[in-house]
């Protein structure tokens, strides 16, 4: 009976040391209302400043589904036992020319694809005719006194970062033939990786390029010209690959014409000789000669047709995309509302204010207790 009293005297007791820790905070934080809001009134500056300094940013994207080609070979059938005969291996009949669609981040990449970009053609608002991606970048672009400022400022450990790791990468591509890159290509390389985008769906079977500019228009054209020069060098790479093959082809056809034109003459001259002959020797030599003749014969016509065929392959225009979501100007911005930039800013620095005021007055408390147990302990 006692044990419950004295449980339910306790009771009321932590109640109110909650309620007075509840009033305390409050208290706290009443204090340093002055801080919290100076604390706020500064990052909603920061926020300001750093929405008014950045640009707004347009995306144009285009959803496009690549049209691979069965691995099938067109050399197969009865001229592939025939060649495999005559002791030819014909090209084409194990792989595929196909450019397989998860390397096309690797051609938007190389050098090559992206030295043909910077020169795509650009409609540029206040801008009477078009005018280049380099140019626009390198000269019309200029950032704006607030833009060098935040550059300056805000952003000067990033653009430390950025000069000092410039140091480190090298300005020479070493493939064949060389290819010397100057600083304007490599800033404006540097810039495109950041501004294209391509996402390869496996499951869907499609590609996703976006492209992310300054202008809505030029966005949109640029995203255009990316598409078209990826199938321009998907086919230039199916092309080749076809008039390599043709290539093998006539050579193998040269041959094995030499071959059968031998073996007419030979069968020819020996028919002529042996006119009047009917041993059984003459015979299975004339046959022998025959059967050289006939298997000439089949592979060189074989050969002969193949030789058309890819004639009128590497002429065919082979659709390599299929376009699933058309490329439009976007109307609206891409990148964060200002108007979220000033929000996020004013939350984030009342957080920090109020956990500044807690912080403080949880080391003042523990400051405090610290000073009293030990004045306790040296009594």
């Amino acid at each position: 009976m006692n044990q419950e009293i004295q449980n339910n005297d306790s009771l009321p007791h932590h109640v109110d040391e909650d309620e007075i820790d509840l009033i305390a905070i409050a208290k706290t934080l009443w204090e340093g209302r002055k801080i919290i809001i100076k604390t706020t009134i500064i990052f909603a500056c920061i926020g300001l400043f750093v929405a008014l300094t950045t640009p707004d940013q347009y995306t144009s994207s285009i959803v496009v589904k690549p049209i691979l080609s069965e691995s099938k070979s067109s050399l197969g059938g009865s001229l592939g036992g025939l060649a495999a005969m005559a002791g030819i291996t014909l090209p084409g009949s194990t792989s595929s020319s196909e450019i397989h669609p998860t390397l096309y981040p690797q051609i938007v990449e190389s050098y090559s694809f992206q030295k043909t970009l910077i020169q795509t053609k650009l409609n540029i608002a206040g801008v009477e005719g078009e005018m280049s991606y380099e140019a626009y970048f390198l000269i019309h672009r200029q950032p704006s006194f607030l833009q060098n400022l935040k550059k300056y400022t805000i952003g000067l450990p990033a653009y430390l970062l950025t000069f000092l790791s410039k140091e480190d990468k090298m300005t020479l591509s070493l493939s064949e033939p060389l290819n010397l890159i100057t600083k304007s290509d490599f800033k404006l390389m540097e810039l495109l990786d950041k501004q294209i985008s391509i996402e390869i769906n496996e499951e869907g079977g499609y590609v996703s390029i976006s492209v992310t500019m300054p202008e809505p228009i030029a966005a949109s054209q640029m995203v255009l010209n990316t598409q078209y020069l990826l199938q321009a060098t998907i086919i230039g790479h199916k092309a080749k690959k076809a008039k390599e093959d043709l290539t093998f082809i006539e050579k193998r056809y040269t041959e094995k014409k030499a071959e059968f034109d031998f073996a007419q003459q030979k069968l020819a001259i020996y028919r002529d000789a042996n006119r009047n002959v009917n041993t059984a020797i003459a015979s299975t030599e004339m046959e022998r000669l025959e059967s050289e003749y006939q298997l000439a014969f089949t592979v060189y016509s074989e050969l002969a047709k193949q030789v058309e065929t890819k004639k009128i392959q590497v002429k065919e225009d082979t659709p390599v995309f299929a376009v699933l979501k058309e490329s439009l100007v976007p109307l609206e911005p891409s990148n964060t509302p200002k108007i979220l930039i000033v929000l996020i800013a004013i939350i984030l620095g009342g957080f920090i204010g109020l956990a500044h005021i807690l912080s403080l007055d949880f080391i003042m408390n523990v400051k405090r207790k610290w000073k009293f147990n030990y004045n306790v302990n040296d009594k």
